[in-house]
């Protein structure tokens, strides 16, 4: 097996920083090349590695391609990027495949749009508690502060019981990088080059990776491209970073699922409230997976018993036991994104092979009041949402394959009208669609009419995700 160079490897995308609850991203802006470098030189030592013990702070560092020409890279070498990184997320192109319009229209963005000041590069300040990370924030923009200006930053943390504020317990459903130290279940146990440049991926190839075209710069910190092409390598074990930050109506949500769900005297039913939740996103709020507990919640049918072996289960298949969606249907939130083996009409080990070229690491942090949504919760005051992230090392074949064909794609696997219902549903559907949410049945499927959106893009980017040695290289520039 292949090892991983971990500690030069940035932390976050090995571990999910459980000790760290609380997060500052900081989203900044180069107003003096000379200085900003300065400052990327001071932190160099001080970046957290995939080896690095649990401490009480973390700091990780990500730039776009905008922040890679303004520290002063040439283009001749910004060009070697993949082409999704250069680009951007807001181009027109990049709209229609990640279907966000209306209210997720980048135009009407909190950062990230065309209208918002350019984002440079992105700090990620991990703390144990929310005031170690706001003092370390405040320590970290006492030294950038000459070299570069703050647009915008947003906290999240982790909620209880790992829960996001739907209420479903979340980040279940994770691939393992071979190599890392961390591993799965045999399926979930993926090529490092999925997800890290520098490694052989599950074509068995190297990803396309950034190169120095034209020197500049200390090109004796880089090692040569090992996939022979002799030039400088400047993605070796770094990744691309997908960061959205995505608005949850939870009180929009829960009161669409209730009414959906009501006794005929109009009260809420609250167990039939959970079921159908359950079904659109393929598992119940502790985290069991419907396709072994269809018809409740272990956590309610067993709650003296330990919670452990049922909330983070991920041992489980869907053609062997559900073939036809009775138990999860096909649409379902978790069973799209990751059909496992049931890939469209292929043999079991074909379809795994197939699912796992389209994984992505995936990263959330929470924002807003600290609510976790139910039937008859409390909803929460003010905005809130996830800061989704992810990492892979071809943002088109992983995350934007995940986001058009199996979220937005309305036709998936035997569906007609059905887009994913947590993030695929369009507010302005074309005139005379109908979006459902179908529920399989023996006899007559059952469907969910009048799909609503509750999941609204303010903000998002794709950074490129250096190794702590492209790190210090860039500071050369």
């Amino acid at each position: 097996m292949v090892s991983i160079e971990l500690s030069d490897v940035q932390g976050f995308l090995v571990n999910e920083f459980q000790g760290m609850q609380y997060s500052r991203y900081v989203m900044l802006q180069v107003t003096d090349t000379a200085a900003a470098k300065n400052f990327i030189k001071s932190i160099a030592g001080n970046i957290t590695n995939a080896n690095s013990e649990t401490a009480h702070t973390g700091l990780n560092i990500a730039f776009t391609s905008y922040g890679l020409a303004a520290l002063g890279m040439k283009k001749s070498n910004t060009d070697t990027f993949i082409r999704e990184f250069r680009e951007g997320m807001v181009t027109p192109h990049r709209q229609r495949l990640l279907g966000d319009f209306d209210s997720s229209d980048p135009g009407g963005w909190q950062w990230g749009g065309p209208q918002n000041e350019t984002v440079h590069l992105m700090l990620m300040v991990f703390g144990s508690d929310i005031n170690t990370a706001e003092n370390y924030h405040r320590q970290l923009s006492e030294q950038f502060s000459k070299g570069l200006k703050e647009v915008y930053h947003i906290d999240g943390q982790l909620l209880p019981g790992n829960k996001e504020h739907f209420g479903f317990r979340d980040g279940i459903s994770q691939p393992f990088i071979k190599g890392s130290g961390q591993s799965g279940k045999e399926s979930d146990n993926l090529n490092a080059g999925e997800f890290l440049m520098g490694y052989k991926s599950e074509y068995n190839v190297y990803p396309d990776t950034p190169f120095l075209a034209e020197a500049q710069g200390d090109t004796s910190l880089l090692r040569d491209d090992i996939a022979g092409s002799r030039c400088k390598d400047l993605g070796r074990n770094g990744s691309y970073m997908v960061l959205r930050q995505l608005q949850q109506d939870v009180k929009g949500y829960w009161t669409f699922i209730n009414d959906k769900t009501k006794n005929a005297d109009g009260t809420i039913n609250e167990q039939e409230s959970k079921r159908l939740s359950a079904k659109m996103m393929g598992r119940w709020p502790s985290g069991a997976p419907i396709v072994k507990w269809p018809d409740a919640d272990p956590m309610d049918l067993h709650p003296n018993e330990d919670p452990a072996k049922y909330i983070d289960d991920n041992d489980f298949f869907y053609n062997d036991t559900d073939r036809h969606g009775m138990k999860c249907p096909f649409g379902a939130h978790t069973r799209r994104l990751n059909p496992r083996d049931s890939f469209e009409e292929n043999t079991h080990k074909e379809s795994i092979l197939l699912a796992n070229r389209h994984r992505i690491i995936r990263r959330a942090r929470h924002y807003g009041e600290p609510v976790v949504g139910s039937p008859t919760g409390p909803a929460p005051d003010g905005e809130v949402g996830m800061l989704f992230a992810c990492f892979n090392a071809d943002i088109s074949r992983q995350f934007e394959f995940i986001q058009y064909t199996w979220a937005n794609y309305p036709k998936f696997k035997q569906l007609v009208n059905d887009p994913d219902p947590f993030i695929g549903v369009k507010e302005t559907p074309v005139e005379g669609t109908q979006q459902v949410f179908t529920i399989p049945s023996h006899s007559v499927n059952k469907y969910v009419t009048g799909m609503q959106r509750f999941v609204h893009v303010k903000g998002g980017a794709y950074f490129f995700f250096p190794s702590l040695t492209t790190i210090k290289y860039l500071a050369t520039l």
